[in-house]
């Protein structure tokens, strides 16, 4: 894992991605997973994640992840997208770039 988060690391600093463009992304996938993992129990992700409810809610509102979505793309099976379909570090950085 080491080996592909420097990999990862490597690309993004490559393609010009910003320090808080890549935190901000890596915060909203991390959530998301604790999220799914506890099936959107916030209480629960909030202690696993080591904070307050209160803090994951805002944190959540800062990173726009809209709450209802998220418990009601659990509820139906939908956990995260397959990795052949999540959008890679450098489409964001393309992203990032043309928004600049």
């Amino acid at each position: 894992m080491k080996r592909e988060l420097d990999v990862l690391i490597t690309q993004m600093h490559s393609a010009g991605i910003a320090y808080s463009d890549a935190v901000r992304e890596f915060k909203k996938r991390y959530i998301l997973e604790v999220l799914a993992h506890h099936k959107g129990n916030q209480c629960k992700a909030a202690d696993e994640l080591g904070m307050h409810r209160n803090t994951l809610s805002r944190t959540l509102t800062e990173l726009d992840m809209d709450t209802a979505q998220i418990r009601n793309g659990i509820r139906n099976g939908m956990r995260r997208p397959p990795t052949s379909e999540r959008p890679r570090m450098q489409n964001i950085a393309s992203n990032s770039a043309n928004s600049r």
